[in-house]
């Protein structure tokens, strides 16, 4: 089997980066661990060793009281830390947190070079010819500070990412089965990518189609593959049973405090401070209409951008990077890992420079505005929602330019006279 000399490298530079981070500064992993921006209540690697603690000392992590309210991880996570010998501990998470994001990595690469986000089975951009090199989509990925970050952090958003890019890079290369296994796994570790399934379904629908059987329903694909999901959900589930004493306590540490919302630790998202401010009364309302929100996304983008789902799997992505309960820079990370894909697109974007110079304002500010609020007590907790509303805003312009840019490259296509020309709105 040939090897990708330009592939090994960049593999090899990525890792040799990381563990040069983790050597000559031992203390910045830990320190970048008790950061807002990276680690939230349901990502942070002190809560999971809080929870391994408990696990290793015969003590159930979820029985209630504190150690309930401490550890929202998933259970098989702390069976898989338990083989890690505590005086190899440092050197092997650092092992394991690299290999992921390499994983992630190879994924993206695939992804590319399937060629699927410029021409699919319904959509063939006009200016397909416009596109990055496998490879630099990789690195993109690899060498992006969020991504290097959140990996020296060695928040559990790695392992969900990991699922999420591998889930993709299955479907479109043909593999429905590890596809939908992989996004079981994914939602098993943290709710949310469970609203990833319709449009994960379509795209394997639409694969299995150009490449196998191009007389399959949408409805018995659909079934098909939403068995299947639920089935290896529901295995990873009675797993988690059988290993935290055949009890079901976990899934309310574990999902319900995405659902409830009991932890309001500040982050880089919308609902912490919200709630905060909210009246007992009114919480349970707008727990509703804040998951409603999310949720309405899903239906209609796959309705109007049914021609790519690849696409709407971004976008969603990018929504959840913005109104999930609990975001961090992981999220972020994800969603640019993507952009370059659709590199064909970019010169239909409109307001890309005010978006980066907003999201490079917020990266910067907010940790100097976090500053001011908790250690040098001449802020309060608007300094850093503030900022926080910045970062999300820079988010969502991004997310809003890469919809206006392929809607119109659709137009383009179903109108060439008006190629090149302004569209103003009237």
């Amino acid at each position: 089997m040939a090897i990708d000399r330009r592939k090994a490298l960049l593999f090899g530079s990525a890792a040799a980066l990381r563990f040069l981070l983790f050597s000559a500064f031992p203390l910045l992993p830990d320190i970048l661990t008790g950061r807002a921006e990276i680690s939230t209540p349901v990502t942070s690697f002190k809560r999971l060793q809080e929870g391994l603690f408990l696990y290793t000392h015969n003590v159930s992590p979820y029985d209630g009281g504190v150690s309930a309210d401490l550890n929202f991880k998933a259970p098989l996570l702390l069976p898989l830390f338990t083989l890690i010998p505590s005086r190899l501990f440092f050197l092997a998470t650092a092992l394991l947190y690299t290999f992921a994001d390499l994983l992630c990595a190879q994924s993206v690469i695939q992804i590319a070079e399937s060629g699927v986000t410029r021409s699919s089975r319904l959509f063939t951009s006009p200016r397909k010819e416009i596109k990055w090199d496998s490879i630099a989509v990789g690195a993109a990925y690899l060498f992006n500070p969020f991504t290097i970050a959140t990996c020296l952090a060695r928040s559990t958003s790695v392992f969900s990412n990991c699922a999420i890019l591998y889930a993709i890079a299955s479907a479109v290369n043909h593999r429905p089965a590890k596809s939908m296994l992989a996004l079981a796994l994914a939602a098993y570790f943290s709710l949310y990518p469970a609203l990833l399934l319709p449009p994960l379904i379509l795209l394997c629908h639409d694969e299995s189609i150009t490449f196998k059987k191009p007389n399959a329903s949408i409805t018995s694909s659909a079934i098909k593959l939403s068995s299947f999901f639920i089935g290896a959900l529901s295995w990873f589930m009675i797993m988690s049973y059988l290993l935290t004493g055949r009890s079901w306590e976990f899934l309310q540490s574990t999902y319900g405090v995405h659902l409830l919302l009991p932890d309001l630790t500040p982050n880089v998202g919308l609902w912490w401070y919200f709630f905060i401010e909210m009246f007992d009364s009114f919480r349970q309302f707008f727990l509703g209409v804040f998951w409603l929100h999310l949720l309405g996304y899903v239906g209609g983008l796959c309705i109007r951008l049914r021609k790519q789902p690849l696409f709407v799997l971004t976008t969603l992505i990018g929504l959840f990077a913005v109104f999930q309960p609990y975001p961090s820079i992981a999220d972020a990370s994800l969603y640019f890992a993507f952009l370059p894909l659709y590199s064909h697109i970019f010169p239909l974007m409109r307001y890309t420079f005010f978006a980066m110079a907003t999201i490079l304002y917020a990266t910067l500010l907010g940790p100097a505005f976090y500053y001011l609020w908790i250690y040098a007590g001449s802020g309060n907790a608007n300094f850093f929602y503030a900022i926080t509303l910045v970062w999300s805003l820079g988010l969502s312009i991004v997310v809003g330019e890469c919809v206006f840019a392929v809607l119109r490259d659709e137009w383009e296509l179903e109108r060439p006279e008006m190629k090149g020309k302004d569209v103003r709105r009237i």
